[in-house]
């Protein structure tokens, strides 16, 4: 069962184009850029001179005074992280950038399984067995009132680095650090929990040089750390604004100069991608996975492990563990995918503003990759739900463009007062606890939420492209220009549409659908990965086909090859 996709074509002011032509900009970037409203070309500096002040990030020069005065002191500092990318390199970054800057610091890791997430009352009192003067939040904290109640009493100090949204009632923590609190006028809402623990480790550095630390000895290189930034940026989908696009470009830069961590390059070995060509495709879909993998179905100090250690053997190590348990969680995902197509079959989602979805046998690692996957194919806000503690169910959400999925809970918990046990995230993903005994009556206010929220043509999906590629373009160099540059969530990698003659068609491996199709006198190799519905073996004679173009590696050779992403007839 398809959803009526339609492809439409953004619009490129020629004014913009012209503009960035005649800066030098590359006439195919230029016509991309300003279709992603890119207006001249000190917008695309990416120098890390350009990156905003860390002095306008409401409590970062509170944080700098709080941690230089605790380094001071001697004092032990304990990093509570979350468990997924971003809260790994969050945790790394905080770990190295504070042990070159003198610290004493340990990291906890809550287990997703038996605490869930943030620093919860439990994981509290888990952090203070360990004896910390000072707890720093990474990558969460900013729903933990009760978590940071209970350190309060314990007579220890907390700092929290944040990014998500924040509640009605903040924690009364020492000092708080997130783009998003109120009264926070940080140009760039969108830093992700890594980036913001970047940006604290920076006025830590800066408060330090005013102390005079660094007068007879040289000075920390933070800069050092910006591979682990690009990373935990990218795997956290966070919106790519400017100032992210800088943080990712310099971070690719360092990566591709051979300047990473030793866990960085070993996750890149085992994913069998090349640090010297590395894109930002690399950093999401080869590294990130990876390194979630071990929250997801094991403990997150590996992936943590694999990044704060400069013993080549040791990462090689944790980085091999980790890819094992990342193919452990690929086969866990594809039995699910395969309950949740059985599912689905049953379900038409056309007259459903939601879908929610549990089997008891789901693995509570991997719902929100199903969420999302389910989420992309029938373009409906989806719950995936697995069982949790005893009489418990956790959910894990995506949603789609139209609908803030954090904000949609916050509704469905105020019109059923005492449903949502927890809950909390972001506009894109968010997750959820309830008693497993009310997941009805769940799904049916979450129901009535999104049909107040979604219009109809929110609930059809929209393929923005950037119109057809020039024929001269459909070649390696072309292809490498655009991979070398920034592109992500809010700032879209270039999809193209067309219209092509089918040559030839066939399945591969009963799921993937290979074409041969001609336009004008070119003919090209296509593929649709994972092509389960529509036309099966009987593709039209003539397609309109939205498409990505990539290389693809054969015996040595490389060949530009388009990755289908949807078609039509033409």
């Amino acid at each position: 069962m398809t959803h009526a996709t339609r492809i439409t074509v953004r619009d490129v002011p020629p004014r913009a184009t012209w503009t960035l032509e005649q800066g030098g900009l590359h006439p195919l970037l230029a016509r991309l850029y300003a279709a992603r409203g890119i207006r001249s070309m000190d917008e695309l500096d990416t120098r890390s001179s350009a990156l905003l002040a860390p002095d306008k990030l409401k409590g970062a020069a509170e944080a700098a005074t709080l941690l230089a005065d605790a380094i001071a002191a001697g004092r032990r500092i304990l990093i509570v992280a979350d468990y997924d990318c971003d809260g790994a390199t969050a945790c790394a970054v905080g770990l190295r950038a504070l042990r070159m800057m003198g610290a004493t610091v340990d990291y906890l890791v809550p287990d997703r399984f038996t605490l869930g997430y943030g620093l919860s009352i439990e994981v509290a009192q888990l952090a203070a067995a360990r004896r910390p003067d000072l707890v720093i939040t990474v990558d969460n904290g900013i729903a933990s009132v009760e978590g940071v109640a209970e350190l309060k009493r314990l007579g220890i100090a907390t700092l929290i680095t944040d990014h998500h949204l924040p509640g009605d009632e903040l924690p009364a923590a020492d000092v708080i650090v997130n783009p998003n609190q109120p009264g926070c006028d940080f140009p760039s809402k969108a830093l992700a929990g890594v980036g913001v623990m970047f940006y604290v480790a920076l006025a830590l550095r800066a408060e330090l040089r005013r102390r005079g630390a660094y007068a007879s000895a040289p000075e920390p290189n933070l800069a050092g750390l910006l591979d682990l930034v690009a990373l935990g940026t990218v795997a956290d989908v966070v919106a790519l604004d400017r100032n992210n696009r800088i943080l990712v470009a310099q971070g690719l830069a360092r990566i591709r100069g051979g300047q990473m961590q030793a866990g960085v390059r070993a996750l890149f070995a085992v994913a069998g991608r090349e640090p010297a060509r590395a894109a930002t495709f690399d950093l999401g879909f080869a590294l990130g996975p990876r390194l979630n993998a071990a929250g997801r179905l094991a403990d997150m100090s590996l992936g943590i492990e694999c990044l704060v250690t400069d013993d080549a053997n040791r990462a090689m190590n944790i980085a091999q563990q980790l890819d094992a348990i990342n193919r452990e969680r690929r086969v866990i995902e594809s039995d699910m995918r395969e309950d949740a197509e059985l599912l689905l079959a049953t379900l038409d989602a056309g007259n459903r503003a939601s879908l929610t979805l549990f089997d008891p046998g789901w693995h509570q690692g991997v719902i929100g990759i199903l969420a999302g996957r389910v989420k992309e194919k029938l373009h409906r806000p989806t719950f995936a739900f697995a069982r949790g503690n005893e009489g418990e169910l956790k959910a894990s959400g995506r949603s789609i463009p139209g609908l803030h999925l954090r904000d949609a809970l916050d509704l469905v918990a105020k019109r059923h007062p005492g449903l949502l046990l927890r809950f909390g995230g972001h506009a894109a993903a968010a997750g959820l606890t309830l008693a497993e005994d009310r997941l009805a009556e769940f799904e049916a206010g979450f129901e009535t939420v999104c049909r107040e929220l979604l219009s109809p043509a929110e609930l059809m999906r929209t393929l923005e492209t950037d119109g057809p590629l020039e024929s001269g373009y459909f070649s390696l160099e072309a292809v490498r220009l655009m991979q070398q540059e920034v592109w992500g969530q809010a700032f879209p990698a270039p999809v193209f549409a067309d219209s092509f003659e089918v040559l030839n068609q066939r399945i591969l491996k009963d799921k993937h659908l290979k074409l041969k199709l001609q336009k004008g006198g070119q003919r090209f190799d296509a593929i649709q990965f994972n092509f389960s519905d529509g036309f099966a073996d009987n593709v039209p004679g003539r397609i309109r086909a939205a498409f990505r173009v990539d290389i693809n590696e054969w015996n040595g050779t490389q060949t530009v090859q388009l990755m289908l992403e949807h078609f039509e007839t033409a």
